[in-house]
C-alpha cells in the first residue's frame, strides 16, 4: 500500500470478474485435394546408382590434404609447401578443399 497525500491509503481496486460471452468459432472442414488431371507426372529416374565407395574417401582426403597445405604454409611464414607459389600456396589449399565440396555434392 501506499500513502496518499490526504493521509489514506491507495490500494489496488477490486473490480468483480466480468464474464462475457465469446461466440464459438465455427469448425471448417479442408475440402480433399484431387490433383488436376491434365497434368501428366513426370517421371522420375531410378536408374541412379549409389556412389562407390572411393568417392567420400577422396573428398575427406582433398579436405585434410588443403588443410594440411594451409597450416603449413601459414606456419612456416610462405617459405613451405612451395616457396617460389608465394600467395598461390592459398589457391592450391581451398582450391582442394573446393574440390572436395564439388565431389560431396555428387555423393549419392
Amino acid at each position: 500500500m501506499f500513502d496518499a497525500p490526504g493521509g489514506g491509503a491507495i490500494g489496488f481496486i477490486d473490480v468483480p470478474p466480468q464474464e462475457s460471452t465469446v461466440p464459438k468459432s465455427r469448425v471448417r472442414q479442408k475440402k480433399v485435394y484431387t490433383p488436376p488431371t491434365d497434368v501428366v507426372p513426370r517421371v522420375t529416374r531410378v536408374t541412379r546408382k549409389p556412389s562407390g565407395i572411393w568417392l567420400p574417401i577422396v573428398a575427406v582426403s582433398l579436405i585434410v590434404a588443403g588443410i594440411g597445405w594451409l597450416v603449413v604454409f601459414y606456419l612456416s611464414q610462405g617459405a613451405y609447401p612451395v616457396l617460389s607459389w608465394r600467395y598461390w600456396n592459398l589457391a592450391i589449399g581451398f582450391g582442394a578443399m573446393v574440390s572436395a565440396l564439388v565431389l560431396l555434392a555428387r555423393w549419392r
